[in-house]
């Protein structure tokens, strides 16, 4: 809405300055108000724009990624001026998840900020994710969270004020779950999106977590799943499905809650949230602090099956370079350097799970314990061998088989697989577990009576054929579809194979691929049929026909 007894003098001060009084950096009159007839300064605003507003289109990195590294942190770091101050338990020099400061009594202050950019789209699942990551801290070391102040940094000029306000509303909800008081906070107007939350508990005496108790003969154990920085990174460059952004957005919006909770019944000895370092660079950290040497089984890592797709496909974040430069020089693979390890284990995680240490003989009661509250994710992932000297060595023993139980698909593909594999191997089905009949069932000898036609609402509701009569249509429009015709039925085949492959369907990709193979096609002409699905379905789809083909291999 234009003002123009407003504008007259705020243009007039920026004509004699010789710029914006907004933007010095802008000329005046400015683009804005040459293309659009309108003054910023002035308070004339565009309107918003229309439709959904994809809050990862305005940040350049998403998430925990858009933190400053480790290794140039450090360099900052290093600089400061240190004061000792007795009162100050766990400060700036132990590089912890969050600050222990002690008050007087039995309890002490723990105290942590985080802020970072959207990791998703919707703008309330984000201020859930934001809120969930940042009283994370308290949680890893220990502590019970009670109040909290938010920090956003919002482009109130370009995006509508509603945004701001789901931010802020998702944030506000999710703190009250964790029984956090939102007290107050402060927004600033900026060029991108970020939210975040200074969160302040307490922590009962000396009982508090750290991340340099980790001891020889404890078990380590991971409470949420890792690939979140993966598919987040898919996702604001649109590779990312709708159902692995729904499972990676459901995992980083939980509270690790249960998880300090319980680990303090389990007598934690280390404890340290996994986040934009990634899991090899907050676990080194951890064994460096507490000066001993960690093994890590790869194979029992919780991981998101679309993250390690993306990985192999590389779309890979940029923070994963950064976290392996900062960290690599600690760690050393049994197996060798696999890019596609370095990739997974030092990928950036947002609101990741907690990293705990705990005695060998109460590790597996507190995954259980986990389970039974519902974190079916948790899991044993390695184990505190030995004291050792700098420089400290975490050694990730890499599976012969990669593709494990370790891997978090999404519902409807867990659905799918845990069908199929209850049918026979060789069982055409694109449709198991909905209908009596399968889809491509080559006979039947079942027989059910065709249901009369009956009234409905006052017409005639046509009768529905027998499975047998749906059985020999199919039957038949599949002998047509594959004869040769225009297309040659070798071509046909091929096609069967892509199309297979991008619906998903395990036992039909089987069946076409071993006729293909026995008609005399070669494996390569497969692949370049098969690539052709993976261009219009991305990284999910050459994960699954890679599968496949190990199982076909396997079984010749």
């Amino acid at each position: 809405m234009r003002n123009p007894k407003k504008r007259k003098p705020v243009m007039k001060r920026s004509m004699a300055l010789g710029h914006c009084v907004c933007n010095p950096k802008l000329p005046c009159p400015c683009e804005v108000f040459i293309e659009q007839d309108l003054c910023p300064c002035a308070g004339e605003l565009p309107e918003p724009p229309e439709g959904e507003v994809r809050l990862t289109r305005h940040v350049r990195k998403a998430g925990c990624a858009s933190k400053i590294n480790h290794h140039d942190l450090t360099r900052v770091l290093e600089g400061l001026p240190s004061f000792e101050d007795p009162r100050v338990l766990v400060g700036v020099a132990a590089g912890d998840d969050a600050g222990v400061f002690r008050l007087e009594g039995e309890l002490n202050l723990v105290q942590t900020v985080d802020v970072f950019a959207p990791v998703v789209d919707d703008p309330y699942l984000f201020g859930c994710i934001s809120a969930a990551n940042s009283v994370s801290d308290i949680y890893a070391m220990g502590g019970r969270p009670l109040c909290a102040l938010s920090i956003v940094g919002f482009p109130i000029e370009e995006l509508p004020h509603a945004v701001m306000a789901e931010i802020l509303r998702g944030g506000v909800e999710k703190m009250h779950e964790a029984g956090v008081s939102v007290i107050g906070g402060h927004s600033i107007n900026d060029e991108e999106v970020k939210c975040g939350f200074a969160v302040t508990g307490l922590v009962k005496g000396t009982g508090y977590a750290r991340n340099d108790g980790a001891r020889p003969g404890d078990v380590l154990v991971l409470t949420k799943p890792i690939g979140t920085g993966f598919i987040s990174f898919a996702s604001q460059i649109g590779r990312a499905s709708p159902e692995s952004e729904a499972l990676a957005g459901e995992s980083m919006a939980t509270l690790n809650k249960d998880a300090a909770e319980l680990m303090l019944e389990y007598g934690v000895h280390g404890c340290t949230d996994v986040t934009g370092f990634s899991l090899l660079g907050h676990l080194s950290e951890m064994a460096r602090r507490s000066s001993v040497t960690a093994k890590v089984e790869l194979a029992r890592v919780p991981v998101f099956a679309e993250a390690l797709a993306c990985a192999l496909e590389e779309v890979t974040p940029g923070a994963v370079e950064r976290n392996r430069e900062s960290f690599e020089e600690n760690v050393v693979f049994t197996h060798g350097d696999d890019p596609l390890l370095v990739d997974v284990l030092f990928g950036p995680e947002t609101s990741g799970g907690l990293l705990v240490a705990l005695p060998g003989e109460k590790a597996e009661e507190y995954v259980s314990a986990m389970h039974n509250k519902g974190h079916v994710a948790t899991a044993i992932v390695g184990q505190v061998v030995e004291k050792s000297a700098v420089p400290v060595q975490v050694t990730v023993n890499r599976p012969d088989n990669l593709v494990g139980k370790n891997l978090l698909r999404t519902r409807e593909e867990a659905q799918a697989e845990t069908a199929n594999e209850a049918k026979e191997a060789d069982l055409a089905c694109c449709d198991i577990g909905h209908i009596d009949l399968t889809c491509c069932d080559a006979g039947s000898d079942r027989s059910v009576a065709r249901r009369p036609s009956r009234e409905y609402s006052g017409k005639v509701e046509r009768a529905m054929p027998t499975p047998m009569e749906t059985s020999e249509a199919f039957k038949g429009f599949m002998k047509a579809a594959g004869s040769p015709g225009e297309i040659d039925a070798r071509t046909k085949r091929l096609l069967s194979i892509a199309l297979s492959i991008s619906q998903r369907c395990r036992p039909c990709l089987k069946i076409h691929i071993r006729a293909a193979l026995d008609r005399g096609i070669s494996l390569a002409e497969i692949d370049e049929a098969a690539w052709v699905a993976v261009s219009f379905c991305g990284c999910p789809a050459k994960m699954f026909y890679e599968e496949v083909l190990q199982e076909i291999e396997g079984s010749r």
